[in-house]
């Protein structure tokens, strides 16, 4: 079944030095961006990272620190990175935990400003766990009856992550609707990417971590200030930091003058 799009829809892969979301940079990219007539563009970079690749990272996709010492730092291609996803709502495996949040932080450090919280995003691996609880290479071979070939670079993986797609709106049935398939694999209590704030039952910001995990945010704020300042310069994701920020904000218009 061929996907029905209302907006242009872009998988995308990462490739980094490493797994911290704070301290690791991207160092390939790859997308491939799907129009509702069924048009497909894609682009492949290698992105200088400016810090060592993690040799058991390089294990995995191939990339080291030579391959990449002439390409481009994400700040140089991160304008016309956000021009070539404008308008799209977003696809990937595991981009709701992993690749989102990084590219965030990338674009954060690169001063862009793009929220892709605002995007759909469908994260098919969610979809994938929900329903047979695998891995990629076997998605692809459950779903399509093919193998993976260079699995872990980030072209292959986008092309295959976009047919698994396609495969189990078939094999399930699912309605085939952005808005649907974005809920569905969504983690939807998330404030932030990473999960260091989340939304409680009443739809309220409270801390998911730490000595006041399950507190509301803006009562720790007026509590304990110095929490504030101490997430502020920890170690901790960009984005989570612009949460807490955009709260804090909030919070200080709506006190009574």
């Amino acid at each position: 079944m061929k996907l029905f799009l209302k907006n242009p829809l872009a998988f995308f892969d990462l490739e980094t030095t490493g797994l911290d979301i704070s301290k690791d940079r991207i160092v390939e990219i790859a997308v491939l961006k799907i129009d509702p007539g069924g048009k497909k563009d894609s682009l492949r970079m290698l992105i200088n990272p400016t810090i060592p690749i993690d040799p058991k990272a390089s294990a995995i996709h191939g990339i080291k620190d030579e391959d990449v010492e002439d390409a481009p730092t994400f700040p140089q291609i991160a304008r016309n990175l956000a021009h070539f996803i404008e308008g799209c709502d977003l696809a990937g495996y595991n981009c709701n935990r992993f690749d989102i949040p990084m590219l965030a932080e990338e674009f954060l450090r690169a001063n862009i400003d793009i929220d892709l919280k605002k995007r759909k995003v469908i994260d098919v691996q969610v979809l994938f766990h929900k329903m047979e609880q695998r891995t990629l290479a076997a998605a692809y071979k459950f779903y399509c009856d093919q193998n993976l070939e260079n699995a872990h670079t980030a072209e292959a993986d986008t092309q295959a992550t976009f047919e698994v797609l396609e495969a189990q709106i078939d094999r399930y049935n699912l309605k085939n609707d952005i808005d649907f398939l974005s809920g569905f694999t969504a983690y939807s209590r998330f404030v932030d990417f990473a999960g260091r704030i989340i939304y409680n039952d009443k739809k309220e910001e409270v801390f998911n971590f730490g000595k006041y995990k399950g507190q509301k945010v803006t009562d720790i704020l007026k509590k304990d200030p110095s929490y504030y300042s101490w997430i502020m310069n920890g170690d901790f994701p960009l984005y989570t930091k612009k949460i807490l920020t955009e709260i804090k904000i909030k919070t200080t218009q709506n006190q009574p003058s």
